[in-house]
């Protein structure tokens, strides 16, 4: 019996079997999940190095090459790739197809972290294995005709992020753009130096009068109580009365040999949206997220959200 014939004879059970399956990917619709890109595990492993301001010919030597002969050690790794720019570096680390990239990200984290005595003070690592969920999904913008950039920006840090990331489905929410509020000190030499004081102490006497450590405990009735000495700056009248020096020849204070004003920190990167300056909230969703659901959960919490938002 040929194959035709077969078929020709099981037509009703053919088109029976056929009428399941259609009625059971049209079911299975509403279930499956979407995603802005495919979901692919790639064989790399990123690393983001950030050391302040260093020169890029010292960022090499101190901070790329380490990190470099420390992670070709781990079994696995095909080769390497690394850009260094002043003060930061991005190294990406190839492995051989098929490698558990779980477990090579673990290797890859736990060998930078071993080297963190021997890097620059301050260094931050961002240790992340590439694949689709390292790019956002879903961007906002904030921009306002009434509110600095330091307002929003504090608005999408503490107001914003805490909420969003309770979605179902998001893995992480990035902040960028806007401004974040300093306070800048401007020493004049000729008084410093008058004083017999450098920019050192000024560094050092400012760092030990804003802290906040705790001191001891005291224990009364039968409850134990955590005391906390809180020295820190509250405001810039404050700041511009902090002591440098006290002696036999007086008290030499902050105002005495510096100018104190409100300012922003340098911001490298600039967010613009419909040609004002903007603060972006990037929303990245987890592995096997559904990328719709979660753009529909967003709006909605959003919505429920407008009314507390001072915009």
């Amino acid at each position: 019996m040929t194959i035709t014939r077969w078929a020709h004879h099981h037509m009703r059970s053919l088109l029976f079997l056929l009428a399941l399956l259609v009625v059971g990917g049209v079911g299975s619709l509403g279930s499956l999940p979407v995603g802005l890109l495919p979901q692919v595990s790639f064989p790399r492993v990123r690393i983001a190095l950030d050391a302040g301001d260093r020169p890029a010919e010292r960022m090499v030597i101190e901070v790329t090459q380490l990190v470099e002969e420390a992670v070709r050690a781990i079994p696995g790794v095909l080769h390497l790739r690394s850009t260094t720019s002043r003060g930061a570096a991005d190294i990406a680390v190839d492995f051989v197809w098929g490698q558990d990239m779980l477990t090579s990200t673990l290797q890859v984290e736990s060998q930078v972290n071993t080297l963190r005595p021997s890097l620059p003070p301050g260094t931050r690592i961002d240790v992340r294995r590439m694949d689709p969920t390292v790019f956002p999904v879903i961007a906002y913008s904030l921009t306002s005709d009434t509110h600095s950039l330091v307002e929003l920006r504090d608005l999408a840090l503490y107001t914003l992020r805490p909420v969003l990331a309770t979605v179902i489905g998001v893995g992480q929410v990035g902040v960028q753009g806007g401004a974040v509020q300093e306070y800048q000190i401007v020493v004049d030499p000729g008084k410093l130096q008058s004083f017999g004081m450098s920019l050192s102490d000024v560094a050092t006497r400012l760092a030990a009068a804003n802290v906040l450590v705790a001191v001891g405990r005291l224990e009364d009735h039968d409850k134990l109580y955590l005391v906390v000495s809180d020295t820190r700056v509250q405001g810039l009248v404050q700041l511009n009365q902090t002591i440098l020096r006290s002696g036999p020849n007086g008290v030499v204070r902050l105002n005495d040999v510096a100018q104190v004003q409100n300012d922003t920190a340098p911001q490298y990167t600039r967010v613009t949206a419909d040609g004002h300056d903007a603060v972006l909230v990037s929303i990245y969703q987890q592995p096997g997220g559904n990328t719709v659901q979660i753009a529909h959960d967003i709006a909605v919490t959003l919505q429920e959200q407008a009314h507390t938002l001072p915009l």
